[in-house]
């Protein structure tokens, strides 16, 4: 049975964090808040958990899963290595709207998808989001949606379409953005931004002083 918790009353912020992470840590999938939209996630190293998080979109391994930190240090064990460029955009925007690909590091026992060794990574601003992750760690997060309908902005909205298949609702009121983050490709010579969203190209841009190529 789902539960929905509402996070701007204290007791039930307590309650829902601590049932939050108990789901997480046992393989169920949780609704939570961020600064963008609402997400749909798990236990990042949990296989099985990202199985069923994809079946509740109503999806495939080939649209992989991101990862959301709750710390800038996180990132270094999860990537091969972390490009000047990356902490150059980690410093100006995260916590925040802006997603990063790196490429993982080998040695992780995940499965994301088909992540052609690859990791989309991002620290979302939002206080729930940030007390859970410190808790449990990185967590693959998806948005809270089924596949090919919009993005839920709020808790009630991913409620709507995911319904029982997710175990705990984290209601942190309406997303501030309701847009997606912007996603920026590090993994080649040169920086691409894959889609822009929340941060704007121009200031990506002025952080990385160069040229930044927009996939079409």
């Amino acid at each position: 049975m789902s539960t929905l918790y509402d996070c701007s009353v204290q007791s039930d912020r307590a309650a829902g964090l601590a049932a939050a992470a108990g789901a997480v840590r046992s393989g169920r999938l949780v609704v939570l808040p961020t600064d963008t939209l609402y997400g749909i996630g798990c236990d990042a190293f949990d296989a099985k958990a990202v199985r069923y998080l994809l079946e509740a979109k109503g999806r495939g391994p080939d649209m992989p899963v991101p990862v959301l930190v709750g710390s800038w240090t996180t990132v270094d064990g999860l990537v091969l290595s972390v490009p000047r460029q990356a902490r150059a955009l980690i410093e100006a925007f995260w916590p925040g709207g802006l997603s990063l690909v790196l490429q993982h590091a080998p040695s992780l026992a995940w499965d994301l998808g088909r992540t052609r060794g690859t990791v989309m990574l991002r620290m979302p601003l939002h206080p729930v989001a940030l007390e859970l992750l410190r808790d449990v760690g990185p967590m693959a997060v998806s948005s809270a949606n089924k596949s090919g309908f919009p993005p839920a902005a709020t808790a009630q909205e991913a409620w709507d379409q995911l319904g029982e298949d997710v175990g705990v609702y984290l209601d942190g009121g309406p997303s501030e953005e309701s847009t997606a983050s912007t996603i920026v490709d590090l993994t080649g010579p040169d920086p691409v931004v894959l889609r822009e969203g929340a941060v704007p190209v121009r200031e990506v841009r002025e952080v990385l002083g160069v040229e930044v190529e927009v996939a079409r």
